[in-house]
């Protein structure tokens, strides 16, 4: 019964957890970038320059240099 209990509780903390920890689809819509934009491909919970940026100004582009690559 108490193992039960542990899993139900971790269920749950997965579902409330998750949604605050990833990035949104309606982020990529909004800004109209890809998603690999703001994450490294195949690694959606790190970010990238603009990932942080974006996290660090309100969830906004607005005034974000992205480097030359050169």
């Amino acid at each position: 019964m108490k193992l039960i209990r542990i899993g139900v509780l971790a269920i749950f903390a997965a579902f409330v957890g998750l949604p605050l920890s990833l990035g949104k689809p309606e982020y990529a819509k909004k800004e109209s970038k890809q998603c690999t934009f703001c994450h490294p491909p195949g690694k959606m919970k790190e970010l990238t320059d603009a990932g942080k940026y974006y996290k660090d100004h309100n969830h906004s582009l607005e005034g974000y240099k992205a480097p030359s690559g050169g």
